[in-house]
């Protein structure tokens, strides 16, 4: 059974190690002086973020993982990571070394493969997402497990939070936030339009009736998320329902969906959720937001097999599912804006 990982803070510090020295001139370097089995030491952290899980998806221990790092950096003259807020991540160099890093862990798949007898490449490894808590729950959840029937061997860990896209990404291969995202590291690509609108419980309509129009919601206790806490600009309230502040908040869509699902007041409420809810909406042409889900891959990821495997499935869910993220756009297309995925 594999050990629970760690949060990325919880990644032990690796013993002291001397910066190795930049080589002006590399032409001395020789290839078989090189270990390429560290490389796969290098891809894991890359991948993870962590030593931790990188130890665990290799089966070894995070000091091994380290020291095969160390030496591989001391045999080319360059650091390849550096440790940031968030976890671990590619220097320039180790991004290019990463790359062709990859090459090699693929003909070594490809390799078992053969000796097998399979005819389709395995897919394996671990593929870490980072999703917000209403979409990551109601549409990657099922969009992974299926990605696991077909292939046993591939590992994935779900991380939920509405939150902002990093722009200095680590301890994931792929995220998915809300809005459009800044200029960053990652690849990114549109995945779909979500809608969200007022809804209330049938016991606070007929306990304080319905809002007539717009500034009637005055009128009534709203339920969105902490202002001061949101992490997320397209959610700003102020956006959507100007001069309008929450008597009920919450950091967590489903805490605001049980409020509203109990009577605390009128919620402000993905369509996806609320629906399946039961929950009533209201003033539907005069309150209809609309926001992106943006797909966001670690670049060093992109090529990977279990990546595109995860991607693939992700695409797939959204497409079949399109009536519940947009009510009454069944037929639609979703529009892609793919950069170099």
């Amino acid at each position: 059974m594999r050990s629970r990982s760690r949060p990325v803070g919880d990644d032990p510090a690796p013993a002291p190690a001397q910066v190795p020295p930049t080589r002006t001139d590399r032409s001395g370097l020789d290839p078989r002086r090189l270990r390429a089995d560290d490389l796969r030491y290098l891809l894991a952290v890359a991948r993870t973020g962590r030593l931790v899980t990188a130890a665990e998806v290799l089966g070894v221990d995070h000091t091994t993982v380290s020291r095969r790092i160390t030496a591989l950096e001391k045999s080319l003259g360059v650091r390849l990571m550096e440790r940031g807020a968030e976890g671990w991540a590619l220097t320039d160099a180790g991004k290019a070394v990463s790359a062709s890093a990859r090459t090699i862990e693929d003909a070594l798949v490809r390799v078992v493969d053969a000796v097998s007898g399979q005819d389709a490449p395995s897919i394996l490894g671990t593929v870490r997402v980072s999703a917000p808590d209403g979409f990551g729950t109601v549409f990657a959840t099922p969009a992974l497990a299926r990605v696991r029937r077909r292939h046993p061997r591939l590992h994935v860990e779900l991380i939920t939070a509405t939150r902002q896209l990093n722009l200095r990404p680590a301890g994931f291969d792929l995220t998915l936030t809300i809005g459009r995202p800044p200029r960053s590291r990652l690849v990114t690509e549109h995945l779909t339009d979500y809608a969200l609108g007022l809804y209330a419980s049938d016991e606070y309509l007929a306990r304080c009736g319905p809002p007539g129009e717009v500034a009637d919601l005055r009128e009534h206790p709203l339920i969105f998320y902490i202002e001061s806490m949101l992490q997320v600009g397209d959610l700003d309230i102020e956006r959507h329902l100007p001069g309008m502040t929450p008597a009920f908040s919450s950091t967590n869509v489903f805490a605001q969906l049980e409020a509203t699902r109990v009577g605390a007041g009128v919620g402000v409420l993905p369509a996806f959720l609320a629906d399946r809810a039961g929950l009533r909406r209201l003033l539907v042409d005069e309150v209809d937001i609309r926001l992106p889900i943006t797909l966001a891959v670690r670049r060093e990821a992109v090529t990977h097999p279990a990546v595109r495997a995860v991607r693939d499935a992700l695409h797939h869910e959204v497409a079949d599912r399109t009536a519940e993220l947009l009510p009454g756009e069944s037929g639609r297309t979703p529009r892609s804006n793919a950069r170099l995925l």
